[in-house]
This record gives C-alpha cells, structure tokens and sequence, in this order.
C-alpha cells in the first residue's frame, strides 16, 4: 500500500474520531442540560451507537496507519514529536475508554429515570461530571496530537 494511501486513511479516520468525539459530547451535553430523561435517554442511546460505529473503529486505525506511515517513512518512535504524540494518543484513549462505559451506564440512568418519569439522578450527574473531565482531558489531546503531527516539532 502506498504512503500516499496509507496517510489519507490515517487523517480520515483521525477526522471521524474526533469529529464523532466531539459531535457526540456536544449532543450528550446538550441534551443533559436540559434536563429531560426522555430526551438524555434518546441522545445518549444515540451516542453509545456512534461511538461503538465510528469512534472505535478509527480508534484501532490510527496506531496501525500511523505506524505503517512512520515505517515507510523511516521515522523512529523515539523522535520526540512522536514520541509524545504517542504518548498523548494512550492518554486520550486512556480517557475515552472509561467514557465509553460511562455514556453506558449515563444512557441506562436517563432511561430509568424518564421510565419512571423522575428527574434525572445524582447519580447521572456524577457519571456525567466523571465522562466531562474524562472528555476534556481526552479533546486536549487530540488537539496536541492534531498541532504534533501538523507541526512535527517539539
């Protein structure tokens, strides 16, 4: 496969990983703020399913097309921008992993909640104040990696 290929497929899927990352938080947000479980029930049964199509599908193609480019090219994982981009890339995952089962548990809290026609719980607010600072840390760095592998400097 030519390098060529290889880095369309990688800034493709690093655009639907993002993109569904943050298109996702900004409807799950949204939808909590306004305080309707039927309709947090709806979004975040929604975002469970975007995530599970296109979040982690892009998330396991970028190490390997990112790996194929860095080999082709002749770079070595130890150049720092790389290096950090990679570390910035476990971090980011590190985070959205948990926030995967978080909108999980969120999406059966806002369901219960709007079958049994109460407010949404303290206990979705704490699952949503957790999957809030987990997602912040992960969208910082993806945009580090985003202005790394842009920039290629460190």
């Amino acid at each position: 496969m030519s390098y060529l290929v290889i880095k369309w497929v990688h800034v493709l899927s690093s655009t639907i990983l993002f993109g569904t990352g943050i298109g996702s938080a900004f409807y799950l947000l949204s939808a909590s703020l306004g305080r309707d479980a039927r309709t947090v029930a709806r979004v975040s049964r929604l975002v469970v399913l975007a995530d599970w199509l296109f979040t982690t599908p892009t998330a396991i193609i970028q190490p390997f097309s990112g790996y194929l480019m860095m080999r082709l090219v002749g770079f070595r994982m130890q150049t720092p921008w790389l290096a950090w981009s990679i570390g910035l890339y476990v971090f980011a995952i590190a985070c959205w992993l948990p926030v995967v089962w978080l909108q999980v548990l969120i999406a059966a809290e806002a369901r219960d909640c709007a079958a049994s026609q109460a407010r949404l719980s303290r206990r979705f607010w704490r699952l949503m104040a957790i999957w809030t600072v987990l997602g912040v840390l992960a969208f910082v760095a993806f945009l580090a990696i985003f202005w790394l592998m842009v920039s290629k400097t460190l």
